[in-house]
């Protein structure tokens, strides 16, 4: 089973970049070019044609800096992953083993989807297929990973900041509301219809694209006006944003909320952005993902929290997505690849703005970003309690502080 379309993965890792090398350019381009071949070669089971492509690819690759083969490594790890695939169907154990050695070395990470892909079958029961697969038990079983993380600690109390929420009387926040008639939008039921009223909105009026970064202008306002001007979409973090400018607009306390894998090999660039938004009537953060239109709710029927969802994972309790969760209103979303799987590997870690408010993120000379991250007792790096990076040429400042205590991050809003 073709692991996923090549040339999509070297787009969306090309994109990431401030600046693209001319090498950079050159590898983007063979992938562009010839990337279908991969893929006819697959299906064909045609190995000549595939190693010719693949000696194509690593002469480019090899030109890279440390760097930049490490935003590259999902295509080479899916491109030695495929031919994996190929030797298996074709029977010869030994060049299937030995692809997806490589394949692992250069970051390939989907346990799961090895588990279930019957390409392999001719090749799981080899001795060295078993070493594999438990190597990569280990960073890529990522229901496994996030049980490991389930501990915090409770007491702790190091010093953070106090979570602030803008007023819906700000100015930038009347005129948000009063131009997108947001009232209207929302409409007159309960919170939590208003909730999910505007998380569908935004979800209907932006499209997702993670190829593209955000506009230089990151508030609500200029952002649905530039997607539609532009006829353009934003990135998780984006939506999450126009979202989270939404709610406040409202007098909903809302945060945008940074979920992080545990990537303990430094090859996993993806994150996952969505919203926490209070709700007064459940008294509780409520899951609401602008990406996917999606929440989720208990066997019940509930809404859940983000850490409710996490501790769920944990334990193995049941999990319902709402039936229209979808990605740009084209592909479904179901529990077992969104929760178990993708959301698993980024609910490791959580990060959230210490101040929500109108235009928190747009780039200005000298301002202080403040984040405060939740890790679990599991994460190596808990320490120093306090992070602070300062760019050279903008004098901006980006400082994040650390706690153990979910109580103190997921303090109820005054």
């Amino acid at each position: 089973m073709k692991k996923a379309l090549i040339i999509l993965l070297s787009i969306l890792s090309y994109t990431t970049l401030f600046a693209q090398s001319s090498q950079e350019i050159k590898i983007l381009e063979f992938i562009e070019q010839k990337g279908d071949g991969f893929n006819i070669a697959y299906d064909k089971r045609d190995t000549t044609t595939y190693k010719l492509l693949l000696g194509e690819y690593l002469s480019l690759y090899k030109q890279l800096s440390t760097d930049q083969k490490k935003k590259e490594s999902t295509t080479i790890a899916n491109i030695y992953y495929n031919l994996t695939c190929i030797y298996s169907l074709l029977n010869n154990k030994a060049s299937a083993i030995t692809c997806l050695k490589k394949a692992i070395e250069v970051g390939y990470n989907d346990y799961r989807h090895i588990q279930e892909d019957s390409d392999l079958d001719n090749i799981r029961n080899e001795k060295h297929f078993l070493a594999l697969n438990e190597q990569l038990k280990n960073t890529g079983d990522y229901i496994s990973i996030l049980k490991k993380a389930g501990n915090y600690n409770f007491s702790e109390n190091r010093p953070l900041p106090d979570f602030i929420y803008q007023s819906s009387s700000d100015s930038n926040l009347i005129f948000l509301r009063n131009k997108y008639n947001l009232d209207s939008i929302a409409g007159n039921g309960t919170d939590v219809l208003k909730i999910i009223n505007l998380l569908r909105w935004v979800h209907k009026i932006i499209p997702h694209n993670g190829t593209n970064g955000n506009p230089d202008i990151k508030n609500a306002a200029s952002m649905i006006d530039v997607c539609k001007q532009a006829d353009r979409g934003l990135n998780c973090r984006g939506l999450a944003i126009v979202l989270n400018e939404c709610y406040l607009a409202l007098g909903l306390k809302s945060r945008i909320v940074t979920c992080l894998p545990k990537d303990s090999l430094k090859i996993d660039p993806d994150c996952h952005v969505i919203n926490a938004v209070y709700s007064k009537s459940l008294e509780k953060w409520l899951w609401m993902d602008p990406t996917f239109s999606a929440f989720v709710m208990n066997e019940k029927g509930d809404l859940l929290s983000i850490e409710e969802v996490r501790e769920r994972l944990i334990n193995s309790k049941p999990l319902l997505l709402n039936p229209d969760a979808n990605w740009n209103n084209q592909t479904i979303q179901k529990r077992e690849n969104y929760l178990d799987n993708y959301m698993a590997k980024n609910l490791y870690m959580l990060e959230c703005p210490v101040s929500s408010e109108y235009n928190m993120e747009t780039a200005t000379n000298g301002k202080v970003y403040t984040y405060v991250k939740l890790l679990p007792l599991d994460y190596h790096e808990q320490m120093p309690d306090k992070v602070e990076e300062k760019g050279k040429k903008s004098g901006s400042s980006w400082v994040t502080y650390k706690t153990n205590n979910p109580n103190i991050f997921w303090k109820k809003p005054e």
